[in-house]
């Protein structure tokens, strides 16, 4: 009897990659529907009347109350507070309902309405298309990036002392398949019923609501998992005073350096990544002179290698690490290719030296995440842990709100993307600053950030 209890449900490896494979679905329909409109620019300008701003700002949008209305940190609060339970099914819920106000905008139907006439007329010139789309991704944008953390959150739970990094990194890989689908999914879809729009939103939003059941069935597993806690003793029904999260723990991860230097470097990376995800099929598009679908396609490949390289990179990290020096050489190769697209490819439009950029750029998309996020834990307390992801987040979440309405402006005022990618490339040479501080501050406090994950 002491030993079917003292073997939980995550010291089984069938079990432990099964809640990984559910809760990293969720993440991969969430990735799909994030960039399903940015393979189609182009006809959302022509049949919309959006412009390049208009784009940039509804791109934008996804990040709006997590960063001014302060969503993310209230996340980490009730991520902390309600358990990974709660919180995954929470975030699920908010996706889906704010993809179908975001498929309601962008139907044909909406533009006969006169809600969508107010919208015109209402605030700015911003179509109303636009603003009932934004508003939709607001609410979607509040699910992902709570959905993000609390993802993390679990998977440091269920992996503990196990394959952690690795587990994160394959989460990671599964997320970025889902940029790969899109990239040909929504202009193939978008093809099939008659340059449509809507097809594709609407066909990654019920894949929204299959996501979110398979939550529900990781969140009967993880209670499973906790009974099994408790009959070992390894977890109370009720924490005692000291176990549970307070307001006044948030104090402790502003004031930690190391918390500082980790958030700042992770903003400075992916406001590199992201925003360019969104311009990026369009500046092939405009740079190499190929049709929109043809451009999707060949940017589908950035996700490729980070696919492959992110699991053994998780598994370097976890047997072997050198986890900060992956951060250095992950945005030293980032300025690289960025500075590439800058100069390099308007000079030689090669379809093949554009692949082999978008490629390169995907080592840089394995080397940085893979090391960045099983880090935390290695910083900060786990009572916290879900507070100081959402955090990070945050702080991620405001350069990626304000970098999508920069890169429109500058798009529309330059009418060229040399401009964009040189902004690109100084974010990746500030990372790699803030990476090379923060190996130098694990050196002299000796928090492990170079150490494998595994324990022997």
């Amino acid at each position: 009897m002491t030993a079917t209890i003292q073997r939980k449900l995550n010291d089984s490896a069938a079990a432990r990659w099964t809640a990984l494979i559910l809760i990293a679905s969720m993440m991969f329909f969430g990735y799909m529907f994030v960039d399903v409109m940015s393979p189609l620019k182009s006809l959302v300008e022509t049949a919309r009347g959006w412009d390049s701003s208009t784009f940039g700002t509804y791109a934008a949008s996804e990040y709006f109350l997590n960063v001014f209305v302060f969503f993310l940190i209230f996340a980490g609060i009730i991520l902390d507070k309600m358990g990974i339970r709660f919180t995954g099914l929470l975030s699920a819920g908010l996706m889906v309902l704010g993809a179908t106000v975001k498929l309601v905008g962008i139907t044909d139907w909406f533009q006969t309405t006169q809600l969508c006439g107010w919208l015109d007329s209402w605030w700015t010139s911003f179509p109303g298309s636009a603003k009932m789309a934004s508003l939709g991704f607001m609410i979607f944008g509040c699910g992902c990036e709570m959905a993000g953390t609390t993802v993390s959150k679990a998977i440091a739970k269920w992996f503990q002392g196990k394959e952690m990094a690795l587990a994160m990194g394959l989460e990671m890989a599964i997320a970025r398949l889902g940029v790969f689908a899109v990239m040909w999914l929504a202009p193939m879809i978008s093809n099939k019923f008659d340059q449509s729009i809507v097809a594709p939103v609407g066909f990654c939003t019920a894949l929204l609501v299959i996501g979110m059941l398979c939550y529900a069935v990781f969140v009967v597993m993880d209670k499973q998992l906790d009974k099994q806690l408790i009959a070992a003793g390894e977890l109370k029904e009720e924490k005692s005073s000291d176990e549970e999260f307070h307001i006044s723990d948030l104090g402790q991860i502003f004031s930690s350096k190391m918390f500082w230097l980790v958030a700042l470097l992770c903003v400075l990376y992916y406001s590199a990544i992201f925003p360019f995800q969104r311009y990026a099929p369009n500046y092939l598009e405009v740079t190499l002179g190929v049709d929109a679908e043809s451009a999707a396609r060949l940017f589908s490949c950035f996700p490729i290698l980070a696919m492959i390289l992110t699991p053994f990179l998780g598994a370097l990290l976890d047997f072997r690490g050198k986890g900060a020096t992956m951060l250095m050489i992950g945005a030293i190769i980032m300025t690289g290719c960025h500075l590439c697209f800058a100069f390099l490819l308007p000079l030689f439009p090669s379809q093949w030296l554009a692949l082999t950029l978008v490629v390169t750029l995907g080592v840089s998309f394995s080397l940085v995440p893979a090391a960045l996020w099983p880090s935390v834990p290695k910083i900060i307390d786990e009572k916290i842990l879900g507070s100081a992801y959402c955090l990070i987040f945050w702080i991620q979440n405001i350069g990626l709100c304000l970098v999508p309405l920069l890169i429109g402006k500058v798009l529309d005022a330059t009418g060229g993307y040399t401009t964009p990618m040189m902004i690109f490339s100084s974010f990746g040479v500030l990372a790699f600053i803030f990476s090379f501080y923060l190996k130098l501050e694990d050196r002299k406090k000796g928090y492990g950030l170079e150490l494998p994950n595994i324990k022997k």
